[in-house]
């Protein structure tokens, strides 16, 4: 928790660093702003500082027009909460209360506690009740939906989770003290939406704490694209999506995401036929691109060790990718095991040509990635893949589709001790998954050949030992770490190239009905 002096500084200089980390309270105004919030500098015995907005509401405080408390980063779910609490912030995103009051009963179920208890934690870490923050959330973001789209009304509160037009209303009058329609107004619609959105594609500018290395961020991503699935191209991330629970209904959508032209956000744009997911959507690109990481104080901790610091360099605003789908990316390391970048990226293209479901209607993209349903008894071998390799896939398919394995599940330690009981699962492909599905801050793949070398290593236990003091974000050393590395993957990437070339005119020759090289790499 941030100390009054801290949050007091950081609001007379209007730091973008703790945008989103606290809200400012003016008790003269009855308003709650941003700490860069443009308006005067209100007196300080005239303040309260706030370490959420739902607990601003909750104290009766209205969120500022000028500052738009709805468009700040949002706080690092680690930072200041515990274990529990950043579980059950995950699941509140993913819309885990829709039932309100309902549902919180359910949700501390999940988390494994007592409903009084999970009340109690968030009251505590967070200054409002779990129903208050989804209220408080789904205000939000039916305000940016407002003022950044051409949504109908109706629309607007059956993306953002009210049962009711009713219920929507009040709530924007309770909060906002005017309507929904009158917000729309004072928003300046026109300024806001470019003019050359389809009626179908809607935009939505997601903020971050500077600093943010967007460039090193594709660099990353950009080798790991799944081929006819997702790309990067001119500094954007483009890519083919559809939502578990649209699956059945053939629903398919297309995002890109670029860097604004100040620097400071991540504008997003978005098609898909059903605006009702519009805020599982944004929420998913958020954890995918990182936009809750606090990148001073983690660069901060990590420069404290001189080592370390030396590898970090100059560079700063590293973050940790996230992944879209949870099993598409458990697929994508499975295929990378003991194969290069380049390899396993073919291998990921050829199993979504082979059995992703087509797509239709967006140029450069041809497939989805496979479900887990799809490629539980698939005959995986006539892709190139070892039988070993193959087996472990359908394996590990097989117990997702039987919710052995579930990528809701908010304790990482028990997905990973599952995930792990698999054939062919090891230490190595839990941690990465970790790091990037669950978005586990401190999940650390100390077994990577990458990173031993680049920490001049050779045992995994000396690299892991070293990194004890990296905790508790031991995921962004290894993307440091991962960054130093980068010439040493490329060339072995240029030494593979003949092997691929031979695998890959192997597959374009391969017999109908046979599988062709199932064994060797």
């Amino acid at each position: 928790m941030l100390s009054t002096a801290v949050c007091s500084r950081a609001r007379r200089t209007r730091d973008p660093r703790f945008d989103g980390r606290f809200f400012i309270g003016v008790l003269s105004t009855g308003i709650y702003c941003r700490s860069i919030c443009p308006a005067r500098t209100a007196k300080e015995e005239n303040v309260r500082y706030f370490p959420s907005a739902a607990a601003a509401a909750e104290a009766g405080l209205r969120p500022c027009l000028r500052c738009r408390p709805e468009c700040s980063p949002g706080t690092p779910a680690w930072l200041g909460t515990s274990a529990t609490v950043s579980r059950a912030l995950r699941l509140i995103s993913e819309s885990a209360l829709e039932d309100e009051d309902g549902g919180i009963e359910s949700l501390a179920e999940r988390l494994g506690i007592g409903g009084r208890h999970l009340r109690r934690l968030f009251l505590q870490h967070l200054g409002a009740s779990p129903v208050a923050v989804a209220q408080t959330r789904r205000l939000h973001f039916a305000k940016k939906l407002i003022d950044d789209s051409r949504l109908p009304m109706s629309e607007v509160a059956l993306a953002s989770g009210f049962g009711s037009i009713r219920r929507f209303n009040a709530a924007f009058r309770k909060t906002y003290n005017r309507t929904p329609t009158q917000l729309r107004k004072l928003g300046r619609l026109a300024a806001n939406v470019s003019a050359d959105l389809s009626n179908d594609e809607y935009r939505f500018v997601l903020r971050f704490r500077p600093p943010f290395d967007w460039a090193a961020l594709l660099a990353f991503l950009a080798p790991r694209a799944t081929p006819e699935v997702e790309s990067v191209e001119e500094s954007r991330y483009t890519r083919v999506f559809t939502l578990p629970a649209d699956e059945k209904a053939s629903a398919i959508g297309w995002l890109q995401a670029s860097l604004s032209e100040l620097g400071d956000a991540i504008i997003l744009r978005i098609r898909y036929p059903h605006p009702r997911s519009l805020f599982l959507i944004v929420e998913r690109v958020r954890r995918f691109f990182d936009l809750g990481a606090d990148p001073n104080e983690i660069s901060s901790h990590l420069r404290s060790d001189p080592w370390l610091a030396a590898h970090m360099g100059a560079c700063g605003g590293l973050r940790v990718p996230g992944a879209w789908d949870g099993f598409e990316l458990a697929v994508r390391a499975i295929l990378g095991q003991q194969v290069t970048v380049r390899g396993a990226t073919t291998l990921a293209g050829r199993l979504a040509r082979e059995f992703g479901t087509k797509v239709k209607g967006y140029p450069g993209f041809t497939h989805l990635f496979p479900s887990a349903t799809q490629l539980a008894n698939a005959n995986l071998t006539s892709i190139g893949l070892t039988k070993g390799r193959a087996q472990t896939i359908r394996t590990f398919a097989r117990a997702v589709v039987e919710g052995k394995i579930s990528f809701s599940n908010t304790d990482v330690e028990d997905f990973i001790s599952r995930f792990c009981v698999l054939p062919g699962i090891g230490d190595w492909t839990a941690q990465y998954v970790a790091m990037r599905a669950f978005k586990e801050p401190d999940a650390f793949p100390a077994s990577d050949l990458g990173l031993l070398r680049a920490a001049g290593l050779s045992n995994p236990k000396e690299l892991a030992a070293k990194a004890e003091a990296w905790r508790p974000w031991r995921a962004y050393a290894a993307m440091y770490l991962w960054q130093t590395k980068k010439p040493l993957e490329e060339q072995e990437g240029k030494k593979d190239d003949d092997n691929l070339r031979y695998r890959d005119q192997l597959y374009a020759n391969r017999e109908p009905g046979r599988a062709a090289f199932a064994s060797g790499r």
